[in-house]
């Protein structure tokens, strides 16, 4: 009789083990002749030489199951335990596998194109207006870059530009006030990680949600970054921001040039960037349009009515100017 200590460290817990441990349940119904006990991220098995080391291979093997698919079924239990091994999941354009097993992949051609421009290239420039899923799949695309260990962290960054309230008067410290600009970047996380693993990756700056200010100075290597809402960069802000990345990393500028919340008098970083950056090597760009728009259906309605509204603006202002100048 041996005791064999094995760490699963790859997936989170709630996952591997299920609902009030049934999959573990199931595990022990499995291996009769082994006594076994888990807890947390270490399994403890006492029995036989062989039967604990092909109990240990079949742990083995369930742990890669489920951190690639993150959930763990009876059926797959089954399937790998007997040998038979687990049928194969349809990964046709799948990015990565979010809460619950739901994949999560490209929905539209753009998005495709951006999957595959953050292949090809270091630096990845997406625009278009809101809804096209740009930042949903630029963070879809560094959570699978973490977890296929291509890179050792993830730096997710906003600039805190207030659109339409100011920072001051909302309540609490520093993070308190930031935080709400950084919302939708924990919501997507929270979409792709099992809450478990992703506290735990916040608390060991594995995962690193900060404001833009916070970047200067350093120089990000081994990282996915991923710059969102960055039209609202000043031309100072996003220099800084693009020289921070260093070996073995990459950057997604994600951006709505359309919906700079910046003053009138202050120039939009991002739009300068693409005037500076158009035609250098090894950097990529996206452009979304309003039929990329994956939400709401009436998302795209209102899209296309505010875009005729300042078409219809700009046209009387034009004509205004041309009257007055013929006066």
């Amino acid at each position: 009789m041996i005791e064999r200590i094995i760490i699963i460290d790859n997936v989170d817990p709630v996952s591997f083990y299920g609902i009030n441990n049934c999959n573990m349940q199931l595990i022990r119904n499995l291996f009769p002749k082994l006594r076994m006990a888990a807890r947390g991220q270490i399994i403890k098995v006492i029995g036989d030489p062989e039967e604990t080391a092909n109990f240990e291979k079949k742990i083995k093997e369930l742990e890669a199951y489920c951190a690639q698919y993150n959930k763990l079924t009876e059926d797959v239990i089954l399937d790998i335990v007997k040998g038979t091994g687990a049928k194969e999941v349809k990964t046709d354009n799948v990015i990565i596998f979010g809460i619950n097993g739901k994949p999560i992949s490209a929905r539209s051609v753009n998005q495709q194109l951006l999957v595959n421009s953050v292949t090809d290239n270091d630096l990845t420039f997406a625009l278009g207006p809101a809804g096209t899923g740009k930042t949903y799949v630029a963070i879809a695309l560094a959570v699978r870059a973490l977890k296929n260990r291509e890179v050792r962290k993830i730096i997710l960054s906003r600039p805190a530009v207030e659109a339409g309230e100011k920072l001051g008067f909302l309540p609490g410290d520093m993070k308190d006030k930031i935080d709400p600009y950084l919302q939708p970047l924990y919501d997507a996380l929270e979409d792709m990680i099992p809450a478990a693993k992703l506290k735990e990756y916040l608390e060991t700056n594995v995962i690193q949600i900060a404001p833009l200010a916070f970047m200067r100075g350093r120089t990000l290597n081994d990282a996915m970054i991923v710059l969102d809402e960055a039209q609202n960069t000043t031309t100072h802000q996003i220099k800084m921001f693009l020289t921070r990345l260093g070996m073995n990393a990459k950057m997604i500028i994600t951006g709505d040039i359309t919906q700079i919340d910046l003053p009138r008098t202050v120039s939009s970083g991002l739009v300068q960037a693409l005037k500076v950056l158009k035609g250098v090597p090894g950097i990529g760009m996206v452009e979304f349009g309003k039929k990329d728009i994956v939400r709401h259906q009436l998302v795209q309605r209102i899209v296309e009515a505010y875009q005729k509204w300042d078409d219809l603006r700009k046209e009387n202002e034009a004509g205004e100017r041309h009257h007055n100048g013929n006066q």
